[in-house]
């Protein structure tokens, strides 16, 4: 059985290369070998930051994404990195979220996928946007 981990150029790479921004960042996929279960998975950044585009200063959240995979799932290291790439992004947080989902969506073409940001407070407002792309129904699946 091959596991499709042949075509991986990051994970096992002993010479992390950090990206300097999301559009250096490479997102890997693997053939999802279990396609036929319908499963669900859940992947959580409890320390993800960017920049305020204005302020340039760090704004701190947890990211939740989760996906129902159709043909491809993430290559969990390379989703790291792509994360860590926007720590000197300036960029808002509703659109950072939408980026992250968009660029997922464009690689793996999941049946369903969930990002939510959970931005820590600032001036007192906690900003989470929240978006979904593909099966609106299958989408009441995911928690």
């Amino acid at each position: 059985m091959r596991s499709g981990a042949e075509n991986l150029n990051l994970l096992g790479n002993l010479e992390t290369q950090y990206p300097g921004s999301p559009e250096e960042a490479k997102l890997e996929a693997i053939p999802n070998l279990s396609q036929a279960n319908g499963y669900i998975i859940n992947l959580d950044c409890h320390e993800f930051t960017c920049l305020c585009p204005k302020t340039a200063q760090p704004d701190f959240a947890k990211i939740y994404i989760s996906y129902i995979p159709d043909e491809f799932i993430v290559e969990s290291k390379s989703l790291k990195l792509y994360l860590f790439a926007y720590r000197n992004t300036g960029i808002f947080h509703e659109f950072v979220i939408n980026k992250i989902a968009s660029d997922l969506q464009r690689l793996l073409k999941t049946k369903v996928l969930k990002v939510v940001g959970d931005f820590m407070p600032r001036g007192g407002i906690a900003i989470k946007p929240i978006v979904v792309l593909g099966d609106k129904e299958l989408a009441k699946t995911l928690c």
